[in-house]
């Protein structure tokens, strides 16, 4: 007779039954999980259950029982919402006149990025006692391998992460839920099924059957447009693209086609790894009022350009490809690129190239945020070399490496480029996103 495998979420107890309680045998708690392969499975995604707004409530208990938006001004968007806020549709990267809308009862906080990194470093903390193998992904979730750690723990990897899950929520004040598979792609479905608070397994022998009744857009990557193309040809399941052979999905599709062939049979050989590698570089800024005007942008874009190349050289990368974002008045997002040809870091070649593709979009329309990224980055070394045919790139740069030098020793503010200086840099939300992807 088939015996299902149990553990308890609260006192940690374990067991195997042909019929798995639906209390704790030892403490009476219902929250019993049971999956036939539970301790088998060695792949996690463990995420914080709405980390900003979480850290508020630990730290002022009267906001516990209310909806919190945690966001920018007036012009900003959510940056995350509790779960009372989101029973009344408020979600993340949400414009927040359209969540007040919504929630109008909500208590509004602006973000504290100081204080949500500290506790991140605190669960990161019990993360590497865990194992080895941490993969952040952000500040509030990550990817864990615990192979091989059954032996240091005394228990299999699900117990050992339901007990890290009753840690962070004792000694941090914050909670997680967790997604438990044998890869990364389904450990991070997982962990999105039992929020908050939560613990999903998804098995070997369940993985096609579980996916099958999916809609496409279930696959992480698969946008409205993706999904909207695959819809037109008649596919709208991951049972669809099961059932379709690799070879045609991959002439149809190029290499989306031979992504969705491997994702929907739940095939994912990628490994945890440490070492992150960094794609893309960015930063963002939301005016308090809409700009229009060739010449106001392009201050804020030069603003910008200085901020990222200070990135750009504090993290030793360089990249070859620039790319302009712009969002207008009724929220539609511009990107728009161009690949260098040479890589760089440098501020001035970063804002020429950034002019050259603002110009092409200045008609007149009202944008209330602009950003500028660089990617197809890698090592420093011999960056912006001297160029003899073009000697004015060499004097830009060699110009550039003395300022730097010189705000190095005295300060960002001890030399500022004159159209910064003669021309008052817009108004912005204090809030100015800055990314690593």
């Amino acid at each position: 007779m088939t015996t299902t495998p149990f553990m308890c979420r609260d006192c940690l107890g374990r067991g195997e039954a042909v019929r798995p309680p639906a209390r704790c045998p030892s403490c009476g708690s219902p929250r019993v999980f049971a999956h036939a392969e539970l301790f088998d499975l060695v792949i996690a995604h463990v995420d914080c259950d709405a980390f900003y707004a979480s850290v508020e409530k630990r730290d002022d208990p009267s906001l516990i029982d209310k909806p919190l938006i945690v966001g920018g001004g007036q012009r900003g968007v959510v940056s995350t919402c509790c779960y009372i806020a989101r029973m009344s549709g408020v979600r993340s990267a949400m414009p927040m006149f359209q969540a007040k809308r919504l929630c109008p009862q909500a208590v509004i906080i602006k973000p504290d990025m100081k204080k949500y990194v500290g506790v991140s470093r605190e669960i990161r903390m019990l993360m590497d006692e865990l194992t080895p193998l941490v993969q952040p992904l952000s500040i509030d979730e990550a990817f864990l391998d615990l192979s091989g750690t059954q032996a240091v723990h005394r228990a299999p990897p699900a117990v050992a992460l339901a007990r890290f899950a009753k840690r962070v929520e004792t000694e941090i004040g914050v909670t997680v839920s967790v997604g438990l598979s044998h890869n990364k792609f389904l450990a991070k479905i997982a962990s999105d099924l039992d929020k908050p608070r939560g613990f999903a397994t998804i098995g070997k022998a369940e993985t096609i059957p579980f996916l099958a009744e999916k809609p496409i857009s279930f696959i992480y990557g698969v946008g409205k447009a993706m999904t909207e193309t695959l819809k037109k040809d008649g596919l709208t399941t991951i049972g669809q693209l099961q059932n379709r052979a690799p070879e045609d999905l991959m002439r149809r599709y190029g290499e989306m086609g031979a992504r969705l062939a491997r994702l929907s049979r739940g095939e994912d050989y990628r490994r945890v790894s440490t070492a992150r590698e960094t794609k893309s570089v960015s930063t963002e800024t939301t005016f308090f009022s809409d700009l229009s005007g060739f010449e106001e942008l392009s201050t804020a874009l030069l603003s910008l350009c200085e901020r990222l190349s200070e990135r750009l050289k504090k993290q030793k990368f360089v990249g070859d490809t620039v790319t302009l974002k712009l969002k207008t008045a009724g929220f539609r997002t511009r990107t728009r690129a161009q690949h260098l040809m040479m890589p760089t870091q440098l501020a001035t070649t970063l804002y020429e190239a950034g002019m050259k593709l603002l110009a092409r979009e200045v008609d007149g329309t009202a944008f209330r945020l602009l950003g500028i990224g660089v990617s197809g980055l890698e090592a420093a070394d011999g960056a912006d070399p001297v160029d003899l045919i073009e000697p004015q790139i060499a004097r830009r740069a060699a110009a550039e490496r003395a300022l730097d030098k010189v705000r190095d020793k005295f300060g960002r503010e001890a030399l500022v480029r004159g159209k910064l200086y003669k021309k008052p840099k817009p108004k912005v939300s204090q809030v100015e996103t800055e990314d690593d992807d």
